[in-house]
């Protein structure tokens, strides 16, 4: 079985080395784009919470939990953003 498999990836890799490498590539990193997507999802929502609660603060409508709510919007946003961001480098050291 796996020598069909080797067979089958020289054949792709000689008759297309790009379609060849996006699949090495994935195998590498499997759902890399997924990831990414979620990260900038809930950094935008994190985003938008930080924002709602930053007006409600300032409006001086902000209760007691208004101010841990705000630092926990913002702690996600800065998870999410560090997490982007090492994903990027791993991908540029995959990459050379």
């Amino acid at each position: 079985m796996t020598d069909r498999l080797r067979e089958r990836g020289e054949k792709l890799k000689e008759r297309d080395p790009e379609a060849y490498a996006r699949l090495v590539a994935e195998s590498k990193a499997p759902y890399r784009g997924l990831r990414q997507f979620v990260y900038l999802a809930f950094g935008a929502s994190g985003l938008i919470g930080a924002f709602i609660f930053a007006t409600q603060f300032a409006a001086g409508r902000g209760d007691s939990d208004t101010l841990p709510n705000l630092a926990l919007q913002l702690g996600l946003v800065a998870l999410m953003v560090w997490l982007f961001r090492l994903e990027q480098k791993a991908a540029a050291r995959r990459r050379g």
